[in-house]
């Protein structure tokens, strides 16, 4: 049991023992005398209705709610119930015949009231104390429920983030290294010091991410280590321009990963082997808003080229949708000319 259910548990048995403790108090009042001491004999004539209600109310608590009602046996249930009010309100009229004297017939000025009129407010009594009973009963599942329910939901809201993240790891390894084969055939030096600088990203890809959240600063870091491995393989027509505008060893949890597929879809379509290039990215820590700005010339790769299969901007709209539901937004657009290609987020981290 967790400290929190703990916790729960004996707020609930605080609970319990207080309001019997007023309800069994009531009798002790009316057993009072003038001089301020208790008539026991009274307080036992009066003391068997708030026993029947406790009995009945614990009674359905503990045996007939669970093991009846909440097993689809209603009507045994109700049938039980019955037969209960109607051992007890036998009791509670032989309780009363055995210990409360009828007032001698000169002190009775008018008709007493039927018994049936005390019967009947018993067995409401009774019927309420059983359904305070269901009530209280029927709302602790539905919380219990609930919890479980959350949990779930939880759980399966992880473990997708978890699958989502295993297949992007691949995925941005395999284009990372699709590139350095590129650069083999050109430069062999260039490739060297590429291996080098994929290492960096592989110690964060593998290690430092495993997280739900990372630091802003780390991820940044990464990405910035991701585009000067990008800048080795680029020819000089190519201009990349960067903005980090982040606090100072910013530690504002982001989701890892979460804006690499948009760098990579950058330069996989905003490069041209032939025509001048460009690439701006820009991201922002606003006060409590993370904000990325990609820009970049519109290259569509041709179709027999291969590389990459769009996995990761697809996984980019789940991730979002699953960590920040209601906390972001997401825009692409391409320009009227259709020559430059804009993806603007927006997120709102969690505290």
């Amino acid at each position: 049991m967790t400290a929190k259910n703990q916790n729960y548990r004996l707020l609930e048995i605080f609970i319990h023992v207080f309001c019997w403790i007023l309800f069994f108090g009531f009798p002790i009042i009316i057993a009072q005398s003038e001089s301020g001491s208790i008539n026991w004999s009274a307080f036992m004539r009066f003391i068997i209705v708030p026993a029947s209600l406790f009995s009945i109310f614990y009674i359905n608590y503990f045996i007939l709610i669970p093991k009846l009602l909440f097993e689809e046996h209603k009507k045994k249930f109700l049938i039980s119930n019955l037969i209960i009010i109607i051992a007890f309100s036998v009791v509670i009229r032989w309780w009363n015949e055995m210990h409360i004297q009828p007032p001698p017939p000169e002190m009775i000025r008018h008709n007493p009231p039927s018994k049936i009129i005390f019967i009947i407010r018993d067995v409401a009594s009774m019927i309420f104390s059983a359904g305070l009973s269901v009530a209280i009963r029927l709302s602790i599942r539905w919380n219990e429920t609930e919890a479980a329910r959350r949990e779930a939901v939880k759980s399966m809201t992880e473990a997708e983030l978890r699958n989502l993240r295993n297949q992007l790891n691949p995925h941005f390894l395999l284009n990372t290294l699709n590139n350095i084969y590129a650069l083999i055939a050109i430069d062999s030096d260039k490739a060297q010091q590429a291996v080098q600088e994929l290492s960096k990203l592989l110690r964060y890809v593998l290690y430092d991410n495993q997280s739900m959240y990372v630091p802003l600063k780390k991820e940044i870091d990464f990405i910035k280590n991701y585009i000067e491995l990008m800048r080795i393989r680029v020819s000089e027509d190519v201009t990349i321009e960067t903005v980090f505008k982040i606090k100072e060893n910013s530690q504002t949890p982001v989701a890892p990963l979460i804006f690499i597929s948009l760098i990579e879809n950058a330069f996989k379509h905003g490069i041209s082997p032939t025509e001048n290039s460009f690439i701006k990215i820009n991201i922002e820590e606003d006060d409590n808003k993370i904000i990325c700005n990609i820009q970049n010339s519109n290259h569509p790769k041709n179709v027999t080229d291969k590389s990459g299969s769009g996995i990761g901007l697809e996984q980019v709209g789940k991730r979002l949708q699953l960590l920040y539901p209601g906390q972001y937004e997401w825009e692409c657009w391409l320009s009227e000319n259709d020559t430059v290609y804009n993806s603007h987020i927006s997120i709102t981290p969690k505290n």
